[in-house]
């Protein structure tokens, strides 16, 4: 399998994984080739998404604009995360869908434009979950732990939950933490805890999907 002449890994099942970022466009030709050596191929067309403009004010001022000792930790966080989404392997946890990691009110959705303090940022690469410290978070899908951190910068307790193919699902603010890396979970076994850790304006999970260096919106997998 292709997408626009780059390789695609396929399991020996036939399932394989393909994904589009934030503000991918146009179209995309999708290449399949049989064992029979027959071959179908596919236009993608990519629709256009409309994203809200979310405004949060009142944020402590280092909090928008770190100082310089506070980013070289960002910079040392940023890489644990890249390698812990770096695994990319045959297993296919992801092909048997996937579920809600915790219950509670959608308080953010993935792609809104966020504005810090009145200043333009980066967009919210997560789904934002408001619930009490403490409520369960579990695994939306099968999948081992690449990262179990008690304390980032920016996203204080994480997890990241491979799911196979260069899938990954981060869990970001949690209170508790518990797996460990190398850990392997199947659906709906417990991950941590809801909290306000690291970077927080109150209690909420913000669940975050990775396929590879592409950032994805965990709730068009959810019914």
């Amino acid at each position: 399998v292709s997408l626009d002449g780059s390789k695609i890994m396929v399991a020996d099942t036939g399932d394989f994984l393909i994904a589009f970022a934030r503000d991918e466009s146009g179209s995309r030709t999708l290449r399949a080739e049989a064992p029979d050596g027959s071959v179908q191929t596919r236009r993608l067309d990519i629709k256009e998404r409309e994203f809200r403009i979310e405004r949060v004010d009142g944020l402590p001022p280092a909090t928008v604009t770190p100082d310089p000792e506070s980013l070289e930790r960002i910079r040392n966080d940023a890489a644990l995360v890249r390698k812990a989404r770096s695994l990319r392997d045959e297993r296919t946890d992801f092909a048997a869908g996937f579920g809600w990691p915790a219950e509670g009110r959608i308080s953010g959705v993935y792609g809104s434009q966020r504005i810090l303090n009145g200043e333009p940022r980066n967009p919210h690469w997560g789904l934002d979950i408001a619930a009490p410290t403490g409520t369960p978070v579990r695994a939306p899908a099968a999948g081992v732990i690449t990262l179990a951190h008690p304390d980032l910068y920016y996203s204080g307790g994480t997890v990241i939950l491979d799911h196979g193919h260069g899938l990954s699902s981060t869990f970001l603010h949690l209170s508790r933490i518990h797996v460990a890396v190398g850990d392997r979970l199947e659906a709906a076994e417990l991950i941590g805890e809801i909290g306000a850790t690291g970077r927080a304006t109150g209690p909420h999970l913000d669940w975050r999907m990775n396929w590879l260096d592409k950032r994805v919106d965990p709730q068009t997998l959810l019914e």
